[in-house]
């Protein structure tokens, strides 16, 4: 069996090869970049590909997202049609996602930009915030990350409510369901944090619209991907005062432009794509894992639904 291997980065896509090859004795692992015989190319394990890059291989049995999402592979104009597409998730990926949501959560909670601020002008400015059982979340998307960063928001101790596309039943959590249950979910919420996959239905939604639904002086979470985000209402929402604060891990170009924005302004924390981040020793195994399974058997439990998006 024979796998190319593709990240934006040379030296990472081989570095990527070398260490499935000491996952998947007896395949053959390249990197994309040096592929000389497309046509014995079975595999294709990428990162963001390049357009074209997985239609040059006429045999691919199946492509796999270095991630949980498969937006960037669907980003593809020539991406073969048909070839089922693997997710890569696992417990790490999720407990970082639990990890980051957590965090943010908390500090938007007890209002610890306000406190650094006020740290930075030497004043003992001493907020004083409801306790969490006061404090309404709303977790948007509740897969296989979503529904565990609710769920560990609601241990402690947050009035947690989820959303998703269709019904959902998660411990702990009030759970909305369709554009019906939208507006009663949005409505009283005063953090809001976004796990949605990025479809044609989901792309800006964080809108002003969106915003102008949730309580007033609520704090936004952006973990899921860049385009969820309409930038210039969040910036308006910020200097109107009904959006109090934005964390930002995920933006609509990657690496940020250091010229942009949001970089210095005052009301927004930017993280560098860093809540879920996959380290290549995990992935690598759940990579090889998912392709001998697939090999042996024609299909894991991460195939992706390129229809939905997710």
């Amino acid at each position: 069996m024979t796998v190319a291997v593709y990240l934006p980065s040379e030296e990472k896509s081989r570095d990527w090869c070398a260490m499935l090859g000491g996952l998947l004795p007896g395949w053959t692992i390249e990197s994309m970049h040096d592929v000389a015989d497309p046509g014995a190319v079975e595999y294709g394990v990428v990162w963001r590909p390049r357009t074209g890059d997985l239609a040059r291989f006429p045999k691919l049995k199946a492509i796999v997202s270095i991630g949980a999402g498969i937006d960037h592979v669907l980003a593809d104009t020539a991406l073969p049609q048909d070839v089922p597409i693997i997710r890569t998730v696992g417990t790490d990926l999720t407990q970082r996602m639990r990890e980051y949501v957590a965090l943010h959560v908390l500090r938007h909670h007890r209002n610890m930009p306000d406190i650094l601020a006020s740290q930075a002008k030497s004043e003992w400015n001493q907020i004083v915030v409801p306790p969490a059982t006061r404090r309404r979340v709303g977790v948007m998307g509740l897969g296989n990350l979503g529904k565990v960063a609710a769920q560990t928001l609601a241990g402690l101790g947050f009035d947690t409510h989820g959303w998703a596309r269709s019904p959902r039943e998660v411990e702990g959590v009030t759970c909305h369901a369709g554009a019906d249950g939208f507006a009663g979910f949005l409505e009283g919420t005063e953090i809001l944090v976004n796990l949605l996959p990025l479809t044609t239905e989901t792309r800006g939604i964080l809108d002003a619209a969106l915003f102008n639904k949730l309580a007033r002086g609520a704090c936004v979470i952006n973990a899921a991907r860049g385009p969820h985000l309409v930038d210039q209402d969040l910036v308006d929402a910020l200097a109107s005062g009904q959006i109090a604060q934005a964390t930002l891990d995920v933006f609509h170009v990657e690496p940020l432009p250091s010229d942009h924005p949001f970089w210095t302004h005052p009301q927004i924390t930017v993280t560098p794509h860093i809540a879920s981040m996959i380290d290549a020793p995990t992935g690598g195994q759940i990579i090889a894992a998912n392709l001998k399974q697939f090999e042996a058997e024609g299909s894991v439990p991460d195939l992706a639904d390129a229809r939905r998006g997710y």
